[in-house]
């Protein structure tokens, strides 16, 4: 019963952790351009003519 207890406490924690990384990364804009990553590679980038 013990170990079902120890067990218990270390997967709250590890939640709880993993829990607190998502709410920071939420928190400083982690996840705002979910937008062009997925499209950047169908768009060809625009080079500048260098004449050398």
């Amino acid at each position: 019963m013990g170990v079902i207890i120890l067990l218990l406490g270390a997967s709250l924690t590890v939640a709880l952790g993993f829990l607190a990384a998502f709410i920071w990364s939420v928190k400083h804009g982690q996840f705002e351009d979910d937008f062009s990553p997925a499209h950047r590679i169908l768009f060809e980038d625009k080079t500048t003519n260098n004449n050398d």
